[in-house]
């Protein structure tokens, strides 16, 4: 059985032909390309603006997976993919998330739940750092791979928000709704990470 490493993505194996290049890596670069792209889309008048957001943010989505799949299916898998990969989807999710807020589709209280998901982010990448000098890998769970899922969706919905209520008047609702259970996700995915690092970390101690 292949252990994956702690972005989900299994070891290297063989050092292949092409890593810079490989269609997987080129789908990894394609998402951080995206960034700037999606903030674009809120500078623009009318609702064709959120809806071109929430395509790109889609195709963003079906990149990740793919550049997984091929990635694994090729024997692809790589230094600078490994990287990148985790790189790219904390950026595109945190950009997206810091607009909702701007054009304020997330206020009030559902604030929290983006912060919420943003501090799990920066929390768990500080672990995965400690615990990757500690060469320890925590195994992605089946729960938090419905949490990307999910988060992905909550965001999907929330980027069509004004526009797509005039199609189904529930959009924004729905995607606040699915943020918050994303954010709760996030603190019971968060607490793997948290756990072995301070496991380590007191072994380190003793």
């Amino acid at each position: 059985m292949v252990q994956q490493d702690l972005s989900g993505r299994a070891p290297a194996r063989g050092t292949g032909r092409g890593r810079f290049g490989s269609l997987p890596n080129l789908l990894t670069y394609g998402r951080i390309l995206a960034i700037p792209a999606l903030v674009a889309c809120f500078f623009v008048k009318g609702d064709w603006g959120r809806w071109l957001a929430m395509s790109i943010f889609i195709a963003a989505g079906v990149s990740d997976f793919l550049d997984g799949y091929f990635a694994r299916a090729w024997e692809q898998q790589s230094a600078i993919g490994r990287m990148l990969d985790p790189i790219a989807d904390k950026l595109i999710v945190s950009a997206a998330l810091m607009m909702l807020a701007a054009d304020q589709t997330i206020a009030g209280w559902s604030l929290w739940a983006g912060v919420i998901i943003l501090c799990r982010e920066i929390l768990v990448s500080g672990l995965r750092e400690f615990l990757g000098t500690l060469a320890v890998s925590v195994p992605v769970t089946q729960l938090a791979k419905w949490k990307t899922a999910m988060q992905m969706v909550a965001i999907g919905f929330l980027l069509a928000g004004s526009a797509g209520d005039k199609i189904f008047p529930l959009t924004t609702m729905t995607g606040i709704t699915l943020l918050w259970i994303s954010a709760l996700l996030t603190l019971f995915t968060g607490y793997d990470y948290l756990l072995a690092a301070l496991r380590h970390a007191m072994t380190d101690e003793d």
